[in-house]
């Protein structure tokens, strides 16, 4: 009797254990993630899934330790994946103010390209021109 009741007492205390590891360790970074934390880590997670599966784990234990009580958001995640030599690629946008909107640099750039090659302003030909009628000032008497 004595015996039983001592492997219901090994039981119970395995259940809390069970409890606990059944949260994972991605929901156990996930918590600690800021702001484009989540950004960062799905980024990762997509290029190098077996070493941000590593870099998780070793995350969860960290923060379980107390270790890490910080708020790790997207900058410092990033770092932390450059220096164990995973070059994370994130998406970059660059945007600037134009007529009181906020555009793209790269539509901005369009947006001057078509506005060049409507007014017939073209670069390239305007610079051709321009070699074509120095070329014509161009007399062997100047040497």
């Amino acid at each position: 009797m004595q015996k039983n009741i001592s492997q219901r007492q090994k039981i119970e205390e395995v259940k809390p254990e069970s409890k606990t590891q059944k949260v994972s360790s991605r929901d156990i970074v996930l918590k600690q993630l800021g702001y484009r934390g989540e950004e960062v880590l799905q980024n990762a997670e997509s290029q190098f899934p077996n070493e941000t599966q590593t870099i998780i784990e070793k995350l969860a234990e960290l923060v379980q330790g107390g270790e890490i009580t910080e708020i790790i958001d997207g900058g410092k995640l990033l770092t932390l994946f450059r220096s164990v030599g995973i070059r994370v690629r994130m998406q970059t946008t660059i945007n600037v103010e134009q007529d009181g909107k906020m555009v793209s640099w790269s539509d901005k750039l369009k947006g001057e390209s078509k506005s060049l090659s409507e007014s017939g302003s073209d670069p390239e030909s305007s610079s051709d021109s321009q070699v074509e009628a120095s070329g014509n000032n161009f007399n062997e008497n100047n040497f």
